[in-house]
């Protein structure tokens, strides 16, 4: 299916190869891609997803930053079946994809080194995407499903379920890929949330949400009278039902678009702050 050994796995690009090729098979059966979808891969690496993808798909597009897998990959499929875009997925416009009627399905083993701002990267285009099937550490996969209370649940928690359903799907040993990673991972789903008219689950102004959930867990030992009082009095906190003696993650989802909300209607937004 692919050649493992062809290419030294370089670590500024954090790269694990997955040579599993059952775990890959799970992947695209969880994908069902169908012939005529948008969809694109980000990291195909040496192949071994992207082979299995175009045995279902018309058309892929990959996301591929080592010019020299891009150029492998290049040589080994038509551009009529593979269009391969030489660009670290960090700063890709993934919206430009997109077109009428067709959103985009975006798949891949991500970087472990890049996931987290990745995911924040990605965020912004939930409105262009039909659903996200993603590899990556089980540690941040439960980060991204955590519940208020726990240690686990922070920025990362909040910016993602705001937007999206996210529902883990299997878990996947280190030693399916090469060179073998020190942690498990997991194969996670991703699917847009319907975002309308502002109220009770929806935030007027995304970017004051993000601003509060930022402040909020800049320094999540602290209380939310200190991490939040660039925003709001303790008087505040306690007309909207937040403790000011509370932390971040004792808030939930639901606190937080009551509080950016709060912010956005006094007039003094928060993305207008120095």
């Amino acid at each position: 299916m692919f050649l493992l050994n062809a290419h030294r796995p370089r670590k500024r690009f954090g790269q694990n190869f997955l040579k599993d090729a059952g775990v890959c098979r799970a992947i695209v059966e969880a994908v069902a891609p169908l012939a005529g979808d948008c969809l694109v891969e980000i990291g195909p690496g040496l192949g071994a997803l992207t082979g299995l993808l175009l045995q279902r798909l018309d058309h892929l597009h990959v996301v591929e930053i080592d010019r020299d897998l891009a150029a492998r990959l290049e040589a080994r499929y038509p551009p009529k079946r593979l269009a391969v875009h030489t660009q670290d997925a960090l700063s890709f416009d993934f919206g430009q994809l997109a077109s009428p009627g067709f959103r985009l399905r975006i798949v891949g083993n991500l970087p472990y080194n890049i996931s987290t701002p990745l995911l924040f990267h990605l965020a912004h285009f939930a409105d262009s995407v039909a659903d996200m099937h993603f590899m990556l550490q089980k540690e941040v996969v439960a980060r991204m499903r955590a519940e208020p209370g726990g240690a686990e649940y922070g920025r990362l928690s909040v910016m993602l379920q705001y937007r999206f359903r996210v529902e883990e799907l299997f878990t996947v040993a280190p030693e399916c890929f090469d060179p073998v990673p020190k942690v498990d991972s997991a194969v996670v789903r991703l699917l847009p949330k319907s975002v309308g008219v502002a109220g009770e689950s929806t935030a007027i102004s995304p970017e004051d949400f993000a601003l509060v959930v930022a402040a909020a867990f800049g320094q999540r030992r602290k209380m939310l009278r200190n991490t939040l009082a660039p925003f709001f009095t303790e008087s505040e906190l306690e007309e909207l039902g937040i403790s000011p003696a509370w932390r971040a993650q004792n808030l939930s989802l639901a606190d937080f678009v009551r509080l950016s909300n709060h912010l956005s209607r006094r007039g003094n937004l928060a993305s207008n702050e120095p």
